[in-house]
């Protein structure tokens, strides 16, 4: 099945703590189910210092389920479905809310 969601759409988050935050797809994990999204869902990671770095506090952006986004439509904004329809013989993605192709 094709993934209705890619590295670099500009998503928005529809549940949890970050809940209509908006950010670009940096790292898609599909076994997971997960992706990473810049901006959203960041956490606090301690880390030793070693020789080579400081150590302490580092924020970090943690992977959120994919259920929990939805891509921001191109032409009006706000949260739309995908879908996936044929054109000149390519199969493309597009936003449901305005029928707009989504890099096609």
């Amino acid at each position: 099945m094709a993934a209705k969601l890619r590295k670099g759409d500009k998503v928005i988050v529809l549940a949890g703590k970050d809940k209509g935050k908006e950010g670009e797809i940096t790292q898609m994990l599909p076994s997971a189910g997960k992706a990473v999204v810049s901006g959203v869902n960041t956490v606090i990671r301690h880390t030793k210092q070693s020789q080579t770095s400081q150590g302490g506090r580092v924020p970090q952006e943690a992977p959120i389920q994919l259920s929990n986004l939805a891509l921001v439509d191109p032409k009006e904004g706000g949260a739309t479905r995908v879908g996936f329809k044929e054109v000149d013989g390519k199969k493309v993605r597009f936003a449901k809310k305005s029928g707009e192709v989504i890099n096609g």
